[in-house]
């Protein structure tokens, strides 16, 4: 009991040990281990990777801590605070010391990689795709591509879209091709495309259907004609192959597309279109090409035909191009046109008028090449026109009518669309000459469209018919800055109606040439028959030379002492012997 005692004195006597405090074991770094610590700096200095790894790897072992006792006891060993310029020194001293020891530098070590460059959107190929990735040999990565490089890779890319765009307008991706064909060549090329379904189809319908299927194919078709634009805003192109006569495939040109270019009436628009839409019933124009065949910029640039300065006519129109032709070398002596006349042929029925026109145009055509000849025929037989589309043919030429079964709607709209071009050609410096047959039924056509006015003339004329046939006729002029308007009209006379006679006074006095036709050198079947006193040219002085002018004058006088009759005859007979009217002058007696 005395030992129980003293044990429990003794444990009370002693005090209570006090738990032991966590003290932080901190993992011995080796001197190798600290020598690659402190060489982390120089290796990355160096760009060494494999050193790098080992600092790296020290670093993390330098910095593991354990405890053995709870989280709540657990106490961390402060780390020695060291000043910043103590740790310059040490680092420049730890770097001294490594450069010194080392024999050979550490080399840049590279892994060959490819090197991928952008691939531009264009390029499609694999070849293409392969010459842009190329591997690193030289140890530094490839450039990227400069500006100079993208700019040729999209100039390449527009070339060849040029190219393919210049193939499909040289093949038969053109629309004027296909409405220039007959109808049985059109049969074949749509056996060719596919359709099948082509009895009974107009030649507007098959052109209509055989573009559809050519733009399936290739995705890309070319239009082009003359612009008319209606009352509501938008336009349509009209070809001259129908005669401006609205087709089915007629182009549509938004109203946002006429202001953005400043379009007008006659203006020639070429360029990419699309087939019509579900609900679209023609062909639409996707993007302007060309305009009057020129530049769409330079349309700002130009000068409208209204604010152009007028001259008499200066140069010559020769219509002398065959020995054998007497016509042409006629008119050229007795009554010679200009660039910018503005004449009347004057005929009665049945005096050969037509066939006139036509040797003027085949020797405009022949001698200036530069000119762009229209021939319309306003209320005219249909087997004339065919007549003349046969006999007058050439790049620069074409030829519209609206034939006597059409009505007078019909020869205004034609009418208006063809002065309406020439005056858009004659503003891009073009010489243009209208040869119309004939202007007496063109102002009874103006006569029956216009509104009566209550005011009625000798003849049931209305007062205001004349206004629009006078603009036309008179839109004739040769322009100071370059580029003329010539027109050369028949009037009809001897018809028999008061109307023709009074239209003919009425045009009478605007002219500045005119030619008369006698109708009794027709019914002696003598050709061309020219009245020769009757006829003539004002200003002739400004279109001939002074000896030719000279001689001339002499000629008229010998012949004004004759009937018409025999005058022509005459000059008929002598002209016939010369191959020319210059060697017909000189071998005349003065």
């Amino acid at each position: 009991m005395a030992e129980a005692k003293g044990k429990k004195d003794s444990s009370v006597s002693k005090p209570k040990a006090r738990s032991k405090p966590a003290v932080s074991k901190t993992v011995k770094v080796s001197d190798e281990v600290r020598s690659g610590a402190t060489d982390q700096s120089d290796d990355i200095l160096f760009n060494n990777p494999s050193d790098a790894s080992n600092a790296k790897a020290s670093k993390e072992v330098s910095t593991v801590q354990t405890a053995d006792a709870s989280d709540d006891d657990l106490v961390f060993t402060p780390k020695k605070k060291t000043s910043a310029k103590a740790k310059s020194v040490e680092k420049v001293e730890e770097a001294q010391t490594v450069i010194n020891n080392q024999d050979v530098a550490p080399s840049r070590t590279f892994v060959e990689t490819p090197t991928v460059k952008e691939i531009p959107k264009y390029t499609t190929s694999p070849e293409d795709v392969a010459e842009l990735v190329e591997p690193v040999t030289s140890g530094r990565p490839l450039e990227p591509l400069s500006s100079e490089s993208e700019d040729a890779k999209s100039k390449g890319y527009d070339d060849e879209v040029n190219n393919r765009y210049e193939e499909i307008k040289r093949g038969g991706n053109h629309l004027t091709d296909l409405q220039q064909k007959s109808l049985p060549e059109l049969i074949e090329i749509a056996k060719e495309v596919g359709i099948t379904e082509v009895e009974g189809l107009p030649k507007q319908n098959l052109v209509f259907l055989i573009i559809k299927e050519r733009v399936k194919q290739n995705g890309l078709m070319l239009g082009e004609g003359t612009l008319e634009i209606l009352p509501d805003g938008f336009g349509f192109l009209r070809s001259p192959d129908y005669n401006y006569l609205p087709c089915v495939d007629d182009i549509y040109i938004s109203p946002s597309q006429i202001r953005r270019f400043g379009l007008r009436t006659g203006t020639i628009v070429s360029g990419q279109i699309r087939p019509p839409k579900e609900n679209e019933k023609y062909f639409a124009l996707l993007r302007v090409e060309a305009i009057n065949y020129a530049d769409p910029s330079l349309l700002n640039q130009k000068v409208m035909f209204e604010d152009l300065t007028p001259l008499h006519p200066t140069e010559r129109l020769k219509l002398e191009f065959d020995p054998s032709e007497v016509c042409g070398r006629v008119i050229d002596l007795v009554a010679p046109i200009g660039k910018g006349q503005r004449g009347l042929i004057v005929a009665p029925p049945r005096t050969g008028k037509t066939i006139l026109l036509q040797k003027m145009a085949n020797g405009i055509l022949k001698n200036h090449p530069e000119c762009y000849v229209i021939i319309l025929l306003i209320d005219e037989r249909p087997e004339e026109v065919t007549e003349m589309e046969r006999m007058v043919k050439g790049l620069n030429t074409e030829v519209v009518s609206s034939t006597f079964d059409e009505p007078a709607t019909r020869h205004v709209q034609v009418c208006e669309m063809v002065i309406e071009k020439a005056k858009r050609m004659v503003e891009y410096g073009t010489d243009v000459v209208i040869l119309l047959d004939s202007i007496t039924r063109l102002a009874r056509a103006y006569n029956s469209e216009m509104p009566s006015s209550g005011k009625i003339l000798s003849g049931g004329i209305d007062a205001n018919a004349m206004q629009k046939p006078k603009r036309f006729f008179g839109a004739a002029r040769n322009i100071e800055d370059g580029g003329s308007l010539t027109i050369i009209a028949t009037a009809l006379v001897d018809t028999g109606s008061r109307m023709d006679e009074v239209i003919f006074e009425e045009f009478k006095g605007t002219g500045n040439m005119e030619v008369h036709l006698e109708r009794k050198l027709v019914d002696r079947r003598v050709w061309p028959a020219i009245d020769i006193n009757s006829s003539g040219t004002r200003k002739e002085d400004l279109l001939l030379g002074e000896d030719e002018l000279r001689k001339v004058y002499v000629l008229r006088r010998v012949l004004s002492d004759m009937n018409p009759v025999e005058a022509m005859e005459l000059l008929i007979n002598r002209m016939s012997k010369t191959k020319t009217n210059h060697e017909f002058l000189n071998s005349m007696n003065l």
